[in-house]
Parts: structure tokens; sequence; C-alpha cells
């Protein structure tokens, strides 16, 4: 037991710092455990029980069952009609919203469903005024929420499944499809409740609406125009290579010669006599560099998004240029890379000007920072730029909500399949397992994921996640951890009533689950509740249901939750803007599900 609370405290460690992504901490827990088996007791087969464990391979095949709903862009079809709508009303709007965000969520993994609604919220932006910081974290919380709607909306609840029937053997059964959709839909209704009527208070206006995005990631103090003289040593060189000689933190971003910026990437174009520069510098780099460069001050140019976005040019050579926000999503494979590393300029063949990290803009040695989840860029690309980084997962466009890759005409058999999926596992006609792979199926024969697009699909930092953390709940059971925590946990709440009890089970998983990893704080807490509960002659559902739903509700820290980075940056929050809106809620969930978990289960 020792030896097995020794690897979980390491791995909390290590899940909290995050020295190596959490899905190589997993994996790293899952060979200590093998290795140590004669003190953990999980034997090599034990090991990669997670590989072949039915959650693993739902949650996979629930990732391109989503993507078969994300290609064909029926969740953007009713944003854009929402947008329409309700564009006058902020209530409206934030109504509207919530109802998108937790209704889908049931059915389609909250990760694209927030991807969806970020260029929504910034259309409805764009047409309203209303600033995009009052609408993104109720879209974050909302999408929480409507995950517990289903079995399948969220990743924790199939692995809570899963351990759950591992652990109770032939006493329990996994749950079913409907199993809990009565309290997540009074969770849903308790917290859209709360959000709009607190959230438009307490929630701050970060970001200005209808600003310009030169204004809104301060660059006019970072962007100087410069002129090209005729003895300097960029002349003839390519803007590429132009600057590649000094040791200098600038970019050129935009080129004007005879009074005309050109809106194709730049990277090609020789530099001549007379040529105005648009130059990304800092102000200390800026001397030294204009004295190398052969540069002068250019009067009477001034850095704006249609300057650099070339809207005054006649050169349409190569499509136009645009301003536009990019997001890196939580399961990118871009994280802790850096845009030097990357080369990013050259891969993507686009230009970042600027980077948000929450309320953070960062304009100084960009190349050398390391990505992280959320961080949303500022990049000046092309239309068919702005549509490859659109069709990348690792990214989301913030400033697009359709697209012109579409599959729109197979929205109903897309809708089809998933409906198809749901109602064979809720008849129990077969397993979930059985009737999400046979979605699979009925994605790629129909047309609406194409066989390359299913394992770009699936997040395997999830699935490599799961696969690892299973067998530490194993380890959990045969070394006795979970009823020594179990004992603990009965013996120290001699005092509580089991209503009391519910309730703490359910708070302490949720601070837990605000700094690890949800699928962890499962993991961890299940066996615990499950033992306790057993003690106390109390029902294990009631307290494993607890644990599962607070696993799904981390709204105190952008880190917490992987919808919580995504809206990090776009709404440019500081850290403790979730804590203010969240910390309230978090409070009112606990109430709302403990007593939920009484009046519709008992204890």
């Amino acid at each position: 037991m020792l030896v097995v609370f020794a690897v979980i405290l390491v791995a909390l460690v290590l899940f909290v710092a995050e020295p190596v992504p959490i899905d190589i901490t997993a994996i790293g827990v899952l060979v200590s455990l093998v290795v140590l088996e004669p003190w953990t007791g999980v034997t090599p087969a034990d090991g990669v029980s997670g590989f072949a464990s039915s959650a693993t391979v739902t949650v996979l095949a629930m990732f391109v069952l989503s993507e078969g709903i994300r290609r064909t862009g029926v969740v953007n079809i009713i944003g854009r009609e929402i947008a329409e709508r309700f564009g006058e009303s902020p209530f409206g709007q934030l109504a509207a919203v919530l109802g998108l965000a937790g209704g889908s969520a049931g059915f389609i993994n909250n990760t694209p469903v927030v991807a969806v609604m970020i260029p929504m919220v910034t259309e409805l932006s764009d047409r309203t005024g209303i600033s995009p910081s009052k609408l993104l974290i109720p879209v974050s919380f909302a999408s929480m929420m409507g995950g517990m709607l289903t079995l399948i909306g969220t990743s924790t609840n199939i692995l809570a499944s899963d351990v759950y029937d591992r652990i109770g053997g032939a006493a329990t059964e996994p749950f079913s499809m409907f199993e809990f959709t009565a309290l997540g839909l009074l969770v849903l209704v308790s917290g859209t409740l709360y959000l709009l009527a607190f959230g438009p208070r307490l929630l701050p206006e970060r970001i200005k609406a209808r600003t310009e995005l030169t204004d809104e990631f301060e660059m006019k103090q970072y962007l100087t125009e410069v002129v090209v003289r005729e003895d300097s040593p960029m002349v003839g060189r390519s803007v590429d290579d132009s600057l590649s000689d000094i040791d200098v933190d600038a970019d050129i971003v935009q080129l004007i010669r005879d009074r005309k910026s050109f809106n194709e990437p730049l990277s090609r174009k020789v530099v001549q006599e007379g040529d105005i520069l648009v130059l990304r510098v800092d102000r200390e780099s800026l001397v030294g560099l204009m004295d190398a460069e052969g540069l002068d001050f250019a009067p009477d140019v001034d850095a704006t998004d249609e300057l650099l976005e070339g809207e005054d040019s006649d050169v349409r050579e190569e499509g136009e240029q645009r301003l536009v926000e990019i997001v890196l999503t939580p399961d990118t494979n871009l994280l802790g890379e850096t845009l030097e590393t990357l080369n990013f300029r050259q891969r993507y063949d686009a230009s970042v000007l600027a980077i948000r990290r929450g309320g953070e803009i960062i304009h100084q040695r960009m190349d050398k920072r390391r990505l992280r989840a959320g961080d949303t860029l500022l990049i000046q690309a092309t239309e068919d730029t702005v549509n490859r980084f659109g069709r990348d997962r690792n990214f989301v466009v913030a400033q697009e909500l359709t697209r012109p890759y579409f599959r729109s005409e197979r929205i109903p058999v897309a809708v089809g399949i998933v409906a198809a999926v749901v109602a064979l596992a809720a008849f129990n006609v077969v397993p979930i397992m059985i009737s999400a792979l046979g979605g699979i199926l009925g994605m790629v024969v129909t047309g609406c994921v194409k066989p390359n697009e299913v394992y770009d699909a699936v997040d395997w930092n999830v699935i490599f996640l799961l696969a690892g953390l299973i067998p530490l709940g194993v380890a959990m059971e045969e070394s006795g951890a979970a009823a020594w925590l179990a004992d603990l946990v009965v013996g120290s709440s001699a005092g509580l009533g089991m209503v009391a009890l519910l309730a703490v089970f359910y708070l302490f998983t949720a601070l837990v689950t605000n700094v690890i990893s949800n699928n962890a704080s499962v993991v961890l807490m299940v066996p615990v509740a499950y033992d306790a509960a057993i003690q106390l002659g109390a029902d294990p559902f009631a307290f494993v249901l607890a644990v599962t739903f607070a696993a799904s509700t981390a709204m105190l820290t952008p880190i917490g939750y992987q919808t919580n980075l995504m809206v990090y940056g776009p709404g440019g929050y500081k850290f403790t803007d979730f804590a203010r809106v969240g910390a309230p809620l978090q409070l009112l969930l606990t109430a709302v599900t403990t007593l939920g978990i009484v009046w519709l289960y008992g204890v």
C-alpha cells in the first residue's frame, strides 16, 4: 500500500507541474506499477488492460463520431442561426450560447463543441458589440455541465462507468446511456440559471468588442514603418533572407511599394530601394537595426489592420492577406514547441505578430516561448492558409463560423448515425463499445469522415492517459489503498450525516480535478467512494455518481478542464476570473448534485 501511495504521490506532482505531458506520466505510472508487481499486485496483463478496456475503446470511437458531426458543420449552422436571431439581445445571446453548448455537449465531445462556439461568440461580438469575455467562460462551463446529460457526454463518464463495473464485480453493472440524465438536467438547468442571473455581473470585460486586432493585441508600439535606403544591405535580398544575418527580434510583416501594399506571402519578395517595410520590432532593437540595415523612418504611414491585410493593394496574385486569431487546442501536438523549432513561418506560410496567453500579451522573443494549450496567436496569412488552419485539429480559427469544406449535405446521415449509436446502447441491443465502433464504420462508409481523417480525429493524449491510469485503479484495490483511504474518510467524518459525507466527496473530487486531470481524479476517487459507501451501508452508486459529476465540473482554474484552456486566450481572461465566476457555481452544484442524488436515487 505504501508503494502504491508513493507512485500516486509522484504522479500527482508530475500531473500538477507537467514537466512532461500528462499522458506520458500516465504511461510512466503503468510501467512503475508493473515493475513493482510484488508490492502493487499489478501483473503485466493488468498493466496493459487499459488499452483493451471498453472505456478506452469507446472514448476512441466517440472522438471519431464527434468528428463526423463536426465535418458536416451542423453545430456551426445552428450557431449562425443563433447569431442571426439573438444578435440584438445580450440576455438572448447568453441564453442561446448556453443552450447550444450545454445541449450539444451531451452527445458530442465538449472540446469540438467549444471549438465551434469560439468563432460563434466572435461573430456575435462583431455584430452587437458585446465583449467575448462575457460569453466564453459561460460557454466552457455549460459544455462541462452538458456533458453530464448522457454516458457518452465526456470521457470521464465512460471511464467512471468502467471502473465502477470492475470494482463492483457481479454486484454492479456499467452505467446505462441515460442512467443519470435526470440529474444531469437538474445540474445543467441550475447552472444555466446561475450564469444567466450572475454571469453578466461577475464576468469582466477583458476584451473590448469591435476592436481592431492590431489594437486588441497592443501592436501599435511594436509595429514600425521604415523606408529602405539606397545603401541598405537588404536591397536585392528576399524578405526571408534580409534579416537573417543579424541577431534581432524582428520580422517584416508588410511591404509597401509605389503606395501599394502586398497581400500575398512576402517571404520570396525581393526588397528594393525606396520600399517601405512594416517591422514588428521592440523599441530597444529598433535603433541598432536601422543603423545596421540602412533604414529611415517612413513618414505618413500607419500600421492598421487594413494595411497589414493589404486591402488597399491592387496586387492580387496569391489571394488576400488577412489578420486572424488562431487558438491552440488542448490536444495539439505542438505543445512545448516554439515558433523557432516549428519553423512556423515557413511551415505554415504565416507570420505570428503576437501571442495572447490569458490576459498576457507577448510581443518580445516570441520565437523562444514554448507554446501552451489555449495560446491565441495573432497571425497574418492568406485565405488559403487560414482555411488550412481551419482544417487542422491543432488550431481553432476564432473568426470563422462557417467553413468552405463542411459536408453539409451529409448532416442527416451523420446525425442519424449518432442517434443509432445512442439508441442501440440505450435499449441494450449491443454494448456501447460495439455500437460506437459500428458508428465509426458508418461514418466512413457514408463519407461523413474520410478514412485518412479517422486517426487524426482521435485525441491520442486522452487514449494513452486512460490506458495508463486504469491500472492505477487496479493497484488501489489490490493493495488495499482504496479501502484504507475509505476507512480514513469514514472514521474522520463520524459526526457527519450521509448526505453531508456525499457532499464532502463531491467537493473534494471537484477541488482535486482543478489541479489534476479529470480522468485521473475519477480513477483515484471512484474506488475510495465505493469502499466508503460499502463500509457505511450506503448505496455505492450514489457515491460513485457524486465523484463522476464532480470530476467534470472543474470551474476554479483555467487549467482544471480542457475547455477552460480553450477560452482562456480568446477571452483575454486572468487566472482568477474563473474562480470569480466558478467558485459560487461550484458550491451551488455541490448542493444541487448532492440533494439531487438523494432525491432521485437515494443513499
